[in-house]
């Protein structure tokens, strides 16, 4: 390629400060002479492996998970390709830093650990020039943007501006899950105020230190949002992120049949959860439409494994009011039921003819369910009686404690392993460690949502699809089921070894795709040899030549 094309005229120090392009001391003797760089490195000429090597000594010696949080970003901010050799060859240790759980507590001190901007900050103080903020983001192929305005970061809540750390981290993983260039990567803050009085009380604090904008003003400002970015980036899918349960099932009820969009919290989370329960008929010899589930949660994440469900029922036959039977919640009240009249619109559908339990474990009693699924945020909840009865009622209880970070796990692999014996089927949210017991060894699954969302995104690029689907996550979800190997179960886990994320991203993107051309969803041709096709667009880290 030539050497101007690929780096838009940039030469010595300017190209050494972009991430994107900078190699560092990996730079040949040739590319720094043509490039102007002669002098500014140190001489010896080193390779990308060697540059892996210093780095991984580098992020080893760091004694706190947030430290190697803080050095990871800093290496990502300096030279990109580098960073996802690092993050895409040891992806089990980094994957815990870069996202789920230590982008929490990074979220929690972003104030004071601030380095560099990444992303793109839209305010409440911006209505009527979005579109001008937008075209401030150097780079015009953006393909995939994450949002999110900070009120209900992981399990933490309203951590406002300083969420900022979540879209960061998701488009690492689209990248290094799925190859998704990360020039084509845009995160962005709608930051519209916080009512965490902590954060209003912080002189570090970096957002609007200002209650959280919200009716008509909120919406018009959406509202405004959405229509820039279909302006300014046209061939981008708008994924919606960590929104308050009032505004996320809205908002996507609103632009999911008007633009390329989708809410990773509600549709993500459910094809992770889904392909998890095809995966586990393997072990129970239960098919999901035997399956009585009962989430412990009834917001975006439960809300939205539940109509998923409902949808691969309809799928496979069952009546659409039976496949809701198959499905109840518990809040943080009581068992969710019709003759309850505090029920937000969202838990409707799945407001059930029962008389009110107001326990967790009495619902399991009274219900049988084959699976308990824990999406509440509330640490601790599967308590030692509840997690027995499900050993009790069934010979292979299907537990999933999904809420993030591990903090909030509603057990742990451990308690989940001991209490019924070693025969739980468990996921997680977060990584817990193997499990032995009785001198067996338990390696539980993570249900993380880095198994579908980079898949589905991948899918919709290479398709240039203009909406998202739910049957895209439904053909992501059992397409995700089939990788897991009897190797896999023979373990105990659920989903596939987290080192083949590469290639589970790109058969989801296959099918995905598939969807796409099957419904007529892109104006694209469909190319002769698809997954050649979703290959070829996939991000490669090692460096390019310049010269």
């Amino acid at each position: 390629m030539n050497t101007t094309q690929h780096l838009h005229g940039k030469r010595g120090i300017e190209l050494l400060h972009d991430p994107l392009l900078n190699k560092g001391t990996a730079f040949a003797e040739a590319e720094r002479d043509a490039l102007g760089l002669r002098g500014l490195l140190p001489p010896r000429v080193a390779t990308q492996d060697q540059q892996l090597e210093r780095v991984l000594e580098n992020f080893r010696r760091k004694t706190s998970d947030l430290e190697k949080y803080i050095y990871l970003i800093s290496l990502q901010e300096r030279n990109e390709a580098l960073f996802y050799r690092l993050v895409m060859g040891n992806l089990e240790e980094m994957m815990p830093i870069i996202y789920t759980p230590t982008v929490g507590l990074a979220c929690q001190k972003y104030g004071h650990i601030f380095r560099r901007p990444r992303g793109l900050y839209v305010t409440s103080k911006d209505r009527g020039r979005v579109k001008e903020i937008l075209q401030n983001w150097p780079q015009s192929d953006v393909r995939i943007i994450v949002v999110t305005d900070g009120e209900r970061i992981l399990g933490l809540g309203d951590l406002g501006a300083n969420g900022m750390g979540i879209p960061v981290g998701k488009l690492s993983l689209y990248t290094a899950c799925a190859g998704i260039p990360p020039a084509q990567c845009l995160p962005i803050m709608f930051d519209v105020g916080t009512n965490n009085p902590t954060l209003l009380a912080d002189p570090l604090y970096l957002g609007l230190a200002e209650p959280r904008l919200r009716g008509p003003a909120y919406d018009e400002l959406v509202e405004e949002f959405v229509n820039a970015v279909q302006e300014i980036f046209p061939r981008a899918c708008l994924q919606f992120e960590d929104f308050g349960n009032c505004n996320a099932f809205r908002l996507l009820a609103k632009y999911r049949d008007r633009v390329c969009t989708f809410n990773d919290d509600i549709q993500g989370t459910a094809g992770v959860t889904l392909s998890g329960l095809l995966s586990s008929e393997r072990l129970t010899g239960i098919p999901l439409a035997k399956q009585r589930i009962l989430f412990l949660g009834a917001g975006e994440a439960g809300i939205g494994i539940g109509e998923l469900i409902v949808e691969a029922l309809k799928l496979s036959g069952v009546p659409e009011a039976d496949a809701r039977r198959q499905c109840w919640f518990f809040d943080s009240k009581s068992l969710v039921v019709k003759s309850r009249t505090d029920l937000a619109e969202h838990k409707l559908r799945f407001a059930h003819e029962h008389s009110p339990v107001d326990t967790l474990l009495a619902a399991i009693e009274e219900l049988k369910p084959t699976a308990l699924i824990g999406v509440s945020g509330t640490a601790q909840s599967f308590t030692e009686p509840v997690v027995r009865a499900m050993g009790r009622l069934n010979p292979r209880p299907v537990i999933f404690a999904l809420s993030n970070p591990t903090s909030k796990a509603e057990c742990t692999a451990e308690q989940a392993y001991t209490w019924t014996d070693g025969h739980a089927i468990f996921a997680s949210g977060s990584p817990f460690p193997p499990v032995t017991l009785n001198g067996i060894t338990h390696v539980s699954g993570q249900g993380n949502n880095s198994y579908i969302f980079p898949g589905v995104g991948l899918g919709v690029i290479a398709s240039e699809s203009t909406r998202v689907t739910d049957e895209m996550f439904y053909v992501a979800a059992k397409t995700l089921a089939s990788l897991v190997t009897e190797g896999d179960l023979m373990l105990g886990r659920i989903y596939p070894d987290l080192k083949r994320i590469r290639e589970v991203s790109t058969e989801i993107a296959v099918h995905v795709a598939e969807v796409a051309f099957k419904r007529q969803l892109t104006p694209a041709l469909r190319p002769a040899d698809l997954k050649a096709h979703v290959q070829s667009v996939m991000f490669d880290p090692h460096y390019p030549k310049y010269v």
